[in-house]
């Protein structure tokens, strides 16, 4: 293969950030691309050169393969890398680089495209011997044949995008009269993610582990195995924790599982980074799910527990080199966990969430790779990633330990993200003991998760903080005032009262002692004692630390994370006047978001709990349901527009 000495990204976010790091580190000019909305993102600064290929919408820019390549053109890069996700899977845009006489940093399209289509893919690992599940994978995709297929099958079964993965157009169906509409989302999903809306069913296996095998391959013949990642913990077949190696395979599993997984990269003549996925079930059997012809969003517990790097070596085949390790050289020293942080609130149904990150903060001693700085906005057109915390340990039990002190330590300000949510994930002793399954999140939250109120020290935290907030506003505002006099009283431990409001929540406090080394609060629940270290940057809270960061809120007040948890912290006005809350019967849009189709008319009947409209948003789709039985009163949005959160889109009246 030809040598380079620049490379083009064609992505976006952290895994941009995180090529670019190693490219530069091995000597090779970067090249970014980004669309209009990326104009300030970190991947562009962190580049040598940066180039704009089109509006936000991704189709427009990142999925707009020929004017990647122009960019290639323009720069002069030698190489393109195409991340994970948009084209990274995409046969045509492969051929399309090595047409234009560039190196792709990847499989070949043959082999993309062999891997790439599930029911072929599946065809062939049969063929080479690699244990798969039962399912249909046929031509015919008529609903009345998926439907008898499903049928033969058995419920509960698995409807997949044929041409797709991260969890995009895939549905769980456990019964008949479910299917139906699965098909149509998952069609509609897969249609809008990968321009494909083939599907394959399969049975559905209850309670497997996910474990995958991370595969390397040259071009020389040479394949081998990097050990297993256990990417169990997921949420709409979306991964949530992965780590390496898994607490349920042993040294035997392991290799008949690797031996499986080079088997497969060898049937379709496979070259690079790629990735092996199966569910194996508690007695030791496991299924080859798909295979993903890139590199994993989890890549980095491989290279902690290897020592490898994985982006390193994807140049080094890319370029035509031999692997410089064969597979009796692969020694796994230690563990590492992985969790993917996001802009979404878990409290709320993990609805993702759009804004400016307000301050940035990572913490230390883990790693981490993000693609967000302070003062990015995160938008709608994008997936809600924001990037990946990973702690290493000499034991599984001290890395999840220090992962969850990462995480508490972490300050992500400005809007809502499941940090708090994974810290729980990562304390539950289902997870503490290795036993988590793909069933982990439904058994230990059926209900969803429920954020729980604010600790009381937590609140008596907050109320010092936000009068050390408008203590700073006033110094600001005069020139007259010393500054060792701030917060001075003769009667300076005389209670004063706070009404602080906390995400909307009224708390009254009372505040003795503001301005001095130890503060007295006293909350609904009890009576705390702070104490301030030096630069007021180390607080505690009757004598136990609280991990804390806060900044200005645009909107009044601060915003403030206490060990993970986000607030917007401000005094308590009532005559404020606050978002609203939708009526019943009121149905609005949760996020911002494309109107994909209104599946209702005024004057329809409807019941509870049916779909009336679905919006896409953040590369998913989301059914905006009846919240009681009634009749469509009015349709106040039209297909194909876009919304903003809060708009009113179906109003359901009461049935006479």
């Amino acid at each position: 293969m030809a040598k380079f000495s620049s490379v083009l990204i064609a992505n976006r976010g952290e895994i941009a950030v995180r090529v670019i790091r190693t490219a530069r580190e091995m000597g090779l000019r970067t090249v970014a691309v980004y669309s209009e909305a990326d104009a300030g993102a970190p991947h562009v600064a962190a580049a040598d050169q940066a180039i704009c290929i089109g509006p936000a919408p991704a189709q427009e820019s990142y999925l707009n393969g020929a004017a990647i390549l122009d960019a290639a053109r323009q720069s002069g890069a030698g190489a393109i890398h195409p991340g994970y996700g948009f084209l990274s899977e995409n046969a045509d845009f492969a051929a399309g680089v090595e047409a234009a006489g560039l190196v792709f940093v990847g499989p070949d399209a043959h082999a993309i495209e062999a891997m790439g289509d599930k029911a072929g893919a599946k065809i062939r690992m049969l063929a080479a011997g690699v244990p798969c599940v039962p399912g249909y994978e046929g031509a015919d995709q008529s609903d009345a044949v998926l439907k008898a297929e499903a049928e033969r099958i058995g419920f509960p079964v698995m409807v997949k995008a044929s041409a797709g993965g991260g969890g995009k157009g895939m549905r769980l169906v456990t019964r008949s009269a479910d299917l139906p509409e699965a098909l149509t989302r998952a069609r509609a999903e897969a249609l809008a993610s990968f321009a494909n809306d083939r599907l394959i069913i399969e049975r559905a296996i209850q309670r497997p582990r996910h474990v995958e095998i991370q595969v390397f391959a040259d071009t020389h013949g040479n394949v081998i195995h990097l050990g297993e990642r256990d990417c169990s913990v997921q949420r709409r077949h979306q991964k949530v924790v992965e780590e390496a190696p898994s607490p349920a395979v042993d040294e035997s599993i392991r290799q008949r599982m690797g031996a499986a997984a080079v088997a497969a990269a060898k049937a379709v003549g496979y070259r690079g980074a790629g990735t092996v996925e199966f569910l194996l079930d508690e007695t030791g059997d496991f299924f080859f799910l798909e295979m993903n012809t890139r590199l994993q969003v989890e890549h980095p517990v491989t290279e902690m527990v290897t020592g490898l790097d994985l982006v390193a070596m994807q140049f080094a085949v890319a370029q035509g080199e031999a692997l410089a390790l064969k597979q009796d050289d692969l020694e796994l020293k230690g563990h590492a966990i992985e969790v993917r942080l996001y802009a979404e609130d878990p409290a709320n149904g993990f609805l993702p969430v759009t804004g400016q990150v307000a301050l940035w903060k990572p913490p230390q001693w883990v790693r981490v790779d993000s693609g967000i700085a302070t003062g990015v906005d995160v938008s709608p057109h994008y997936d809600p990633m924001l990037g990946k915390v990973i702690a290493y340990g000499e034991t599984r039990e001290v890395a999840r330990a220090r992962l969850i002190a990462g995480l508490r330590e972490m300050g992500v300000l400005g809007l809502t993200t499941n940090t708090e949510f994974l810290i729980d994930v990562l304390s539950q002793e289902g997870f503490a003991s290795g036993q988590a399954t793909t069933a982990f999140l439904e058994e230990f939250y059926p209900q969803g998760w429920t954020q729980a109120a604010p600790e009381s020290r937590v609140i008596a935290l907050a109320a010092v903080q936000l009068l050390s907030e408008e203590m700073r506003a006033a110094q600001a505002c005069t020139v007259t005032l010393d500054a060792g006099l701030a917060g001075f009283s003769s009667d300076g431990l005389r209670a004063v009262p706070v009404d602080l409001e906390i995400d909307a929540v009224c708390h009254v406090v009372e505040v003795a002692g503001f301005g001095m080394p130890e503060v007295t609060v006293n909350t609904a629940d009890g009576k705390h004692a702070l104490a301030y270290g030096e630069g007021n940057e180390v607080c505690r809270v009757d004598g136990q630390l609280l991990q804390w960061v806060s900044t200005t809120a645009p909107q009044g007040g601060l915003f403030l994370q206490v060990e993970g948890r986000h607030m917007h912290v401000r005094r308590h006005r009532p005559w404020r006047s606050g978002p609203g809350t939708a009526g019943k019967g009121q149905i609005t849009a949760p996020m911002p978001g494309l109107v994909v189709s209104v599946q209702v008319a005024a004057g329809d009947v409807v019941a509870e709990g049916q779909t009336l409209a679905v919006l896409e948003a953040m590369k998913m789709q989301h059914q905006l349901v009846a919240d009681q039985a009634g009749v469509v009163g009015e349709i106040c949005v039209a297909e194909g527009a876009q919304v903003v959160t809060g708009a009113l889109v179906v109003i359901v009246e009461d049935a006479e």
